[in-house]
């Protein structure tokens, strides 16, 4: 089921945009933060992975059935509730040596466009906002489908990941060890696992 645009044929594009499936996914939807994860993974010292998580962050998801590349994602983290299970690492993640979460609260991410890569992976890509900073993201999406909860909730979920260097957002902190190599990577790998409730229609 398509749910993002793909760049084909015109009775391709037909065909997607008259499966009733994908019409009837057509709206709003928030993400549950109860149910998903931001999270990221970095490597540490050269020789492991650090992980961690945003456990504060809100968004949202509007897709259109009728024209799937018209859909768009919001997101925005909070970077004090970061969180990798050391409150000391976590106090550094916050300070003006990383997030500086103090005069940039915020982490966000605002999709400018999305397409179907195949059946079930989709590609969205928007602009990423650390401190200062505001550089595209291209995020890869695996739809897993959709469903009604037991509270009557209609919700979709994705699952998705994406690299980036952090020093292109301006967070460069580092040091060297004394074996070679630094302490902290530049690359980090950011992991999104999203369960999104369909908003009720207004009343008119």
């Amino acid at each position: 089921m398509a749910l993002f645009g793909r760049k084909n044929d015109s009775a391709t594009t037909a065909t997607v945009e008259a499966d009733p499936a994908l019409a009837a996914l057509t709206g709003e939807y928030t993400i549950d933060p109860a149910h998903s994860t931001i999270s990221f993974t970095v490597r540490h010292a050269m020789v492991t992975n650090v992980r961690g998580s945003f456990t504060e962050h809100e968004g949202t998801l509007n897709l259109d059935g009728s024209n799937p590349a018209a859909s768009t994602a919001t997101i925005d983290v909070s970077i004090a509730s970061v969180d990798t299970g050391m409150p000391d690492r976590d106090g550094h993640l916050r300070s003006a040596d990383f997030f500086d979460a103090e005069t940039f609260p915020k982490m966000s991410f605002r999709s400018t466009s999305a397409e179907q890569i195949d059946a079930e992976t989709y590609r969205v890509t928007g602009d990423l906002t650390i401190k200062d900073v505001t550089r595209p993201l291209t995020i890869d999406l695996e739809f897993h489908g959709s469903a009604t909860d037991v509270y009557g909730n209609e919700r979709v979920g994705f699952e998705g990941s994406a690299t980036i260097l952090r020093s292109e957002w301006g967070l460069t902190w580092n040091a060297a060890l004394e074996t070679g190599g630094v302490m902290v990577s530049d690359k980090v790998k950011l992991n999104f696992d999203i369960s999104a409730i369909k908003k009720a229609p207004e009343a008119a």
